[in-house]
């Protein structure tokens, strides 16, 4: 099992230091990985279900943050839950990943993808909320192409994105792909992940039945479902009973999070989940 440690920049604050010391805090008790969200623009009255947004919340642009999170560490990877992958041109995205993979030294790894909630924000970036499914599927395409790519460059034509011989360099290190995992837990996110996935994040308590389906896509496509991660969130104070249990169901990662806000309680909480796991 993989344990990775998610910063939210709306609960934790965006005060540099403080970032910093987490990512440091994260990477000394043998964290696999950390995690940031992302919102674009908010909006009053934004709500996902029934839980209305506070508009001030401070998102920090996540790929931005990761890579200054780099650039303070040496070993922990970086990953993304979720970026919004709709509201993102795939052709600059594949640039903006490449070089934090590159200025890394090969961290940008775990890129989980999302569509994204909230209609507003969907019309505010000029994207049509009720296309975003297959934007994003399109985008992923998009990616994969441009950095698989050589000089003689690559072309594309497609319902949102269309384009003739472009050459995207630098490579992602050391690689011509970069894993892109899918969140969500809707059935089209679960056979997304199937389908086009490195690997499922659904968040939350998904039904089990949702990596049913990832494995079950996966096949039908013609994919070796063995291959995928499956990705799920968890407390900090969560027991090793909770743990056999996802691993049973077929978990490879778990994300966890701390309620604490000052760095003296959060070393506490990081420090006894790694003795806990052995990490």
């Amino acid at each position: 099992m993989k344990f990775g440690i998610s910063y939210s920049t709306p609960y934790y604050g965006v005060d540099p230091q403080k970032i910093v010391a987490f990512a440091q805090l994260a990477e000394e008790c043998g964290f696999e990985s950390i995690y940031l969200p992302e919102h674009i623009v908010l909006y009053p009255g934004a709500k996902v279900g029934t839980f209305e947004i506070p508009p001030a919340l401070p998102y920090l642009d996540p790929l931005d943050c990761l890579s200054f999170i780099a650039a303070a560490t040496e070993r922990i990877l970086l990953g993304t839950g979720v970026l919004l992958l709709p509201y993102h041109h795939p052709v600059i995205l594949a640039k903006r990943l490449a070089t934090v993979d590159v200025l890394s030294g090969g961290r940008m790894r775990l890129l989980t993808v999302g569509l994204g909630a909230l209609p507003g924000e969907a019309e505010a970036i000029g994207v049509d909320f009720t296309t975003r499914g297959r934007r994003a599927d399109e985008a992923i395409d998009v990616l994969r192409l441009l950095w698989a790519g050589g000089e003689e460059g690559v072309s594309h034509s497609g319902e949102f994105f269309s384009f003739t011989d472009l050459v995207s360099f630098p490579k992602p290190h050391q690689t011509t792909r970069l894993p892109i995992h899918v969140g969500g837990s809707s059935r089209p996110a679960a056979r997304r992940a199937g389908r086009l996935g490195d690997g499922y994040f659904p968040g939350g308590r998904p039904d089990p039945a949702q990596w049913d389906l990832v494995r079950a896509t996966a096949a039908e496509s013609g994919r070796n479902p063995d291959t995928l991660d499956y990705t799920r969130t968890a407390t900090i104070d969560m027991s090793p009973e909770h743990l056999a249990d996802l691993t049973r169901e077929g978990v490879t990662r778990v994300v966890v999070n701390t309620p604490a806000t000052s760095l003296e309680q959060q070393r506490k909480d990081l420090t006894d989940f790694s003795h806990r796991f052995g990490l």
